[in-house]
């Protein structure tokens, strides 16, 4: 690694000592924040931030320290697991920060040479981990000897409740107003009480030599036999179950049964215990209640809740043949009906559709519900799902080909239907139903009437950029948000001319992501203003700190990014001008890059703001350039002062020999470009080859991987000038 000229200079006494602080401050706090979200700690954000500082302290001192030790390392991971990191994903993320950010955020040594500090600081990442995994251990040792210590006390206490136990059973037998009997092992009737018989239909049920193996019933639990047989064998004390039983005369009798297995002194099983209670008629009543519970009331299809239980059913099958499909069905322009004619001609309409819906189930395998207003839900399940729910949504969408008769009106229905297929234990309900949604506004958004097969990236998209979307706003009220600045380097003497600054977002739980993954998220909510400003706030007060820090070298500049919602927002130019002033930067330390295709066919009241702040002193640069109109004869307009050329201009520079073609290109960009008295920046350079070209051809500065990636403020002057490509 080299250094160019005016490079970052060590400094004695408490300043430096506090600007390592504030630098390892800063890398705590990417560490905490990344890490977490996948701890069980009960530490707040900002306590763990600061439990982190001092280990970060540690492992920098380690970095750095001669002679080289991995031990402080050992110790910081036996106290990230005291700090309850100890779930399987949070010892990546840990190391994943150490290797990232480490050593850019540690107290720079000139003397050490980059593979120095790449190789100690991936010693100090493996002792880390062994750390880590030596505490992980002891602590799981410990954790099983208290368990077992605590199974063998509750068997004991167990064994006490359970003799106190069968002295009640006997006194509630001698006494009880419920059904109560006694059968032997082999399961012949040995007594029962008069309230048994009575529920029973008579003492006569009850004939000499009955069995309780003859008490069957197609309704029976499923299991309730296996239950039956392992308290009889002595595996278990007692079952409880709802049970059917046919009396004498053909009816139907449903007790609430508890069945408990009698055992000698000794602990030997001897008998079984019935206790029987008459639930016929709040059966009756419950089914009715369920009925109604699970079923439309204005269509009689199932509802929401009954569709849900049997799709819980299919995704928790065993089998591996069991597939499902789920259609969703939303009817389109419904709205327009109620509106029009009133929530009583909807209403009509919502009950043929149901019925033309339900005329589509053929096999017992499908179920169609109705699950909202105008939304409708079928299941299809088998090993053949995925072609039957394609051909339910083809039914569906030919049994509302017909119109719908509604007060003498023929109405039109159509409806939008995303088809999601799956095997049971691959997708949770609510991935299901999320899919399914999604897919169908796929199929609205088409132009409706028709459906859509789900497609998971797709889908994987929608939601992702849903989450992102929502955690935006508080992303900069929690100061999630953080800067990096890559150089822009003067072509003619190799000096650093100023940086780029790229905001970044360490979400908690994505982790760090690039402006393109969340800035269009930002202009579609609003929020890329406050957030423009605050990166203009910070790239400001970095540009002064630079300018105190260097004050014999030449004035740096630091260049923002604007967006097109920023562009045409109307304070604009003041917000400029007060970040300017709070941070006592000269106007000509600005500069502004608007991307060529937000310019293109601008009329002067959009360009005016633009014009306002380069009579300020404040450069403008046209990034991108060359990937919207090319046509050069509109730069004479624009209040621009530089050029930034896109880097597909120059990739054929990259290895010797150049293509000819572009290098045609590129020099004729730059020469109208010192034509008009505009700067050319050339973004992407990754070799030495392409550096050399492009200061033969009179480009004025370039950025890209071959000097520096973007990073923090510090490395500033830290150049790589190695091959990126």
């Amino acid at each position: 690694m080299t250094s160019t000229p005016g490079g970052p200079r060590r400094r004695d006494g408490a300043g430096d000592a506090e600007a390592d602080h504030d630098r390892l401050r800063r890398f705590a706090a990417i560490w905490s924040r990344a890490v977490h979200p996948m701890a069980a700690t009960a530490m707040s954000l900002d306590a763990f931030e600061s439990y982190l500082l001092p280990l970060a302290h540690r492992l920098s001192e380690a970095l750095h320290t001669e002679p080289f030790d991995t031990a402080d390392a050992y110790e910081v991971g036996a106290a990230l697991v005291n700090a309850q990191c100890d779930e399987p994903e949070a010892l990546p993320a840990i190391l994943g920060i150490i290797d990232a950010y480490l050593a850019p955020y540690s107290p720079p040594d000139p003397a050490m040479s980059d593979e120095d500090v790449r190789a100690r600081c991936a010693r100090l990442q493996h002792a880390l981990a062994a750390g880590f995994v030596r505490e992980l251990r002891e602590r799981e040792r410990d954790e099983r000897k208290a368990v077992s210590r605590a199974a063998l006390t509750a068997r004991m206490e167990a064994e006490k409740a359970l003799h106190a136990s069968e002295a009640k059973f006997q006194a509630v037998f001698e006494g009880a107003v419920i059904g109560v009997g006694i059968a032997g092992l082999d399961g012949e009737v040995l007594v029962v009480n008069e309230a048994m018989a009575r529920m029973f239909g008579g003492a006569s049920f009850f004939r000499p030599g009955r069995n309780v193996t003859e008490f069957v019933h197609p309704d029976d639990a499923p299991g309730v036999h296996e239950m039956y047989r392992e308290l009889v064998m002595g595996e278990r004390d007692h079952f409880r179950i709802e049970k059917p039983h046919y009396r004498d005369d053909g009816s139907v009798l449903w007790t609430n049964l508890t069945v408990t297995l009698l055992r000698d002194s000794g602990g030997a099983p001897q008998y079984q215990l019935a206790l029987a209670e008459d639930i016929t008629e709040h059966r009756l009543l419950r089914e009715r209640l369920r009925y109604e519970a699970t079923h439309d009331e204005l269509t009689g299809l199932p509802n929401r809740t009954l569709f849900l239980e049997h799709l819980d059913q299919v995704l928790a099958a065993a089998a591996d043949a069991q597939r499902f499909g789920v259609c969703y069905l939303d009817l389109d322009g419904f709205k327009a009906v109620n509106d029009s004619l009133g929530h009583v001609a909807g209403d009509r309409m919502l009950r043929a559709v149901a019925e033309r819906l339900q005329g589509c189930v053929t096999s017992p395998h499908e179920l169609i519900a109705r699950v909202g207003g105008d939304e409708f839900l079928a299941l299809v399940t088998g090993p053949a799902a995925q072609a039957d729910g394609t051909s339910m949504a083809r039914r569906m969408l030919a049994a509302l080909a017909d119109p719908v008769q509604v007060e003498g009106r023929e109405l039109r229905v159509r409806a939008s239907i995303g088809v999601v297929d799956g095997r049971a234990g691959e997708l949770s309900r609510a991935e299901v139903l999320r899919s399914a949604d999604i897919t169908m506004y796929r199929a609205k958004a088409a132009g409706g009437n028709r459906y859509e097969l789900a497609d998971a990236d797709e889908s994987a998209r929608v939601i992702a950029r849903h989450s992102l979307s929502n955690g935006l706003p508080s992303a900069l009220e929690n100061g999630e948000f953080f800067i990096e600045y890559q150089p822009l380097v003067r072509l003619t003497d190799g000096t650093v001319r100023g940086a780029e600054a790229l905001v970044r977002w360490l979400h908690p739980v994505h982790g760090v992501l690039g402006p393109d993954q969340f800035i269009p998220l930002a202009e579609d909510t609003g929020l890329i203003v406050p957030l423009g400003r605050w990166v203009l706030e910070q790239a400001a007060r970095q540009a002064r700190a630079w300018q105190d820090a260097e004050r014999d070298a030449e004035r740096l500049r630091v260049n923002v990014n604007l967006s097109p919602c920023q562009l045409s927002h109307p304070t604009l130019v003041s917000d400029t001008v007060a970040v300017l002033k709070n941070a006592g930067l000269c106007p000509s330390a600005l500069c502004l890059e608007v991307t060529e295709n937000d310019l293109i066919g601008a009329d002067e009241d959009a360009l005016r703001p633009l014009r306002q702040l380069a009579d300020l002193g404040v450069d403008i640069a046209l990034d991108d350039f060359g990937t919207g109109y090319s046509n050069l004869s509109y730069l004479r307009r624009l209040p621009v002062s530089t050029l930034k050329l896109d880097r597909s201009f120059t990739r054929g520079m990259q290895r010797a020999p150049a293509d000819p073609v572009d290098v045609k290109i590129v020099e004729g960009i730059v020469s109208l470009a010192h034509t008009l008295d505009l700067a050319v920046t050339v973004e992407g350079v990754e070799t030495a080859v392409q550096a050399e070209h492009l200061r033969t051809l009179g480009c004025d500065t370039a950025q890209g991987w071959y000097y520096a990636r973007p990073g923090p403020p510090e490395r500033l002057h830290t150049l790589a000038l190695a091959d990126a490509s």
